[in-house]
């Protein structure tokens, strides 16, 4: 049985300075747009203020991050750590939990376990916790899309932000899947000097009386154009045939047809199962 010492901020303090380290080691350049969208940092002197559109510093929120690489959760961690030290709480697999080394890391750092069987319990968990003001960062296409599209997503981030009353707080990360991604393994050379781009965009306040197949399909889209404002202004400029850009913008990555037949063939989708 895999040995699980309790929440601890030192611990967490020390998982976002070694990211930190190696962003500064390799002089990742992170670009980052949006940010008059994150909630403000709670200072214990002042009384919270309301945002736009409902959202109050402070009192949690549902963070939803695009996947089409293995460090987009790193990235944004960083981010909302470096805005207001705040510290997300991930959807974990029970995998990742049991496993000896990964396990006492995840629970040292506070993350939600989501079990072998239908996961209710880390729903419920990660519920509480937001009504609790805790960040919960969700990456709702529940696996790395391949054609580096925004793919179909889960409905569970806009289920527990309505149940929970906070907002959703959509990130787009462009640039990460470059460092790291399915059949592309990490590379020094690559991760140089890299530049990564990210776009908060404008929270998504879900009621509870809105259709959750409809408010999770505008969540993707509010995703996909966070997206398309990175690549448009990404200060690499990719060769003919990149096998990191779209297919549709000239890139060597599958298209959307290819990348649903061979999302199929690999079967459901689990949220934190790594795929190769």
């Amino acid at each position: 049985m895999t040995w699980r010492p309790q929440p601890s901020d030192r611990f967490y303090r020390v998982i976002v300075r070694t990211g930190l380290a190696l962003r500064r080691l390799f002089r990742i350049r992170v670009i980052v747009t949006g940010q008059e969208h994150l909630p403000a940092p709670e200072r214990r002197s002042d009384a919270p203020q309301p945002l736009s559109r409902g959202v109050t510093p402070g009192r949690g929120a549902v963070v939803a991050i695009t996947h089409f690489g293995y460090l987009d959760f790193a990235f944004a961690e960083l981010l909302l750590w470096r805005h207001s030290r705040a510290q997300m709480r991930f959807l974990v697999t029970q995998g990742a939990a049991d496993h000896w080394f990964a396990g006492p890391a995840v629970s040292a750092a506070g993350h939600v376990v989501v079990g072998y069987g239908a996961g209710s319990h880390a729903y419920d968990a990660a519920v509480q916790k937001l009504r609790e003001g805790e960040y919960i960062a969700i990456l709702p296409e529940a696996g790395v899309s391949r054609s580096f599209r925004v793919r179909e997503c889960k409905t569970g981030a806009v289920r527990m932000a309505a149940e929970a009353c906070v907002p959703i707080i959509p990130v787009s990360i462009w640039g990460s899947h470059r460092l790291m991604t399915r059949r592309h393994g990490f590379s020094p050379a690559r991760a140089w000097r890299a530049p990564v781009r990210i776009h908060i965009g404008e929270p998504v306040i879900v009621g509870p009386s809105q259709d959750v197949q409809r408010a999770t399909e505008a969540l993707r889209e509010t995703l996909q154009a966070g997206i398309d404002a990175c690549i448009a202004d990404f200060p690499l400029q990719p060769a003919p045939g990149a096998w990191w850009m779209p297919a549709d913008l000239g890139g060597g990555a599958p298209t959307e047809e290819e990348r649903q037949r061979l999302d199929a063939a690999e079967g459901p989708r689990r949220a934190g199962v790594r795929r190769r």
